[in-house]
């Protein structure tokens, strides 16, 4: 069974490893993510099948199972919790923690550019995540608005709950295995750290990049670099100074453009040499008083979702 020859509606119903598929939520050019029923425990999951070509390499299995458990062995709030991997009538699958909300990509195409409260509150659970899985030596690669799911937080104080998906998944194991042709990127290129691009050894280092590709996204609407074309947008990132956040954010102090400079640096020793430190040094430059400020902010600046009850 494979879902590459599959439409969707035709994958609602069919039973794959003890899931049975309900509805498509979001595909890729290497997955498809499905909502499923777990037949075992009775729970919804969030069901990744990979694309069948995938499967039919021996290194990219390999390093799959390893990473998958890994990722499954990382214990964190902002992590979505994976339930279990493996192969199935010829198919990959990863089976996650359902999380019934917005990913980021939405949330900003919705909403457009939030406040600096929100951007480092977001970003400081995503931080933390990538912290964690740098301890555990495994790198993403991929930090991006789609990798990032915000759900409905517990209270005012915590208004967001931020998860972070697809580690299951990384780029090396696609790199390492010539599943990529030779001179093709794989992962989202408004993203992606100029090391990665080289083709240069990375670390944790370049999530710090990504995210603060994403970050500035989230303050200013836009991706650091827009180009024409997808050569023209690696060259920027290698080579070309991103954009003044205080250009572009009204009343954002001049301390934050040196933040976002240190995130984006070229060279992986200029950045900050985590993420959590990048957003403390971001909340600091951004909590003057004022900063970032516009005349009639949104009714729902001080939060995604609305309180309970409200």
């Amino acid at each position: 069974m494979a879902p590459a020859g599959d439409r969707p509606a035709e994958l609602t119903g069919r039973r794959i490893a003890g899931y049975e598929v309900e509805d498509e939520l979001g595909r890729g050019g290497m997955a498809v993510v499905y909502r499923a029923r777990d037949l075992r425990l009775g729970r919804i999951v969030a069901l990744k099948l990979l694309a069948p070509e995938l499967a039919r390499n021996d290194t990219f299995r390999r390093r799959f199972g390893h990473e998958s458990r890994v990722a499954a062995a990382i214990d964190h709030p902002h992590i979505v919790p994976v339930f279990e991997a493996g192969e199935a009538d010829g198919v990959l699958y990863i089976a996650m923690r359902y999380v019934a909300g917005l990913d980021l990509r939405a949330l900003l195409d919705r909403d457009g550019p939030l406040p600096p409260a929100v951007v480092c509150r977001i970003a400081g659970q995503v931080a933390s995540a990538l912290d964690a899985a740098h301890a555990h030596d495994l790198v993403h690669r991929d930090v991006k608005p789609g990798n990032i799911l915000v759900a409905e937080g517990t209270d005012s104080d915590h208004p967001e709950h931020v998860y972070l998906t697809d580690f299951g998944l990384t780029k090396k194991s696609l790199s390492l295995t010539g599943y990529t042709r030779v001179g093709q990127f794989v992962g989202t290129l408004d993203y992606v750290a100029p090391e990665q691009i080289a083709g240069k050894p990375v670390d944790g280092r370049c999530d710090v990049y990504s995210l603060g590709c994403v970050v500035f996204e989230m303050l200013t609407g836009t991706p650091p670099f827009r180009r024409e074309d997808d050569m023209a947008l690696l060259w920027a990132h290698q080579y070309d100074a991103p954009p003044r956040l205080s250009e572009r954010v009204p009343g954002l102090p001049a301390a934050a453009d040196d933040v976002m400079a240190k995130a984006l640096a070229k060279t992986p020793d200029e950045r900050f040499d985590s993420c959590l430190r990048f957003i403390a040094a971001l909340r600091t430059a951004t909590a003057a008083p004022g900063a970032g400020r516009v005349p009639e902010p949104p009714g729902w600046a001080g939060a995604v979702f609305p309180e309970r009850g409200a």
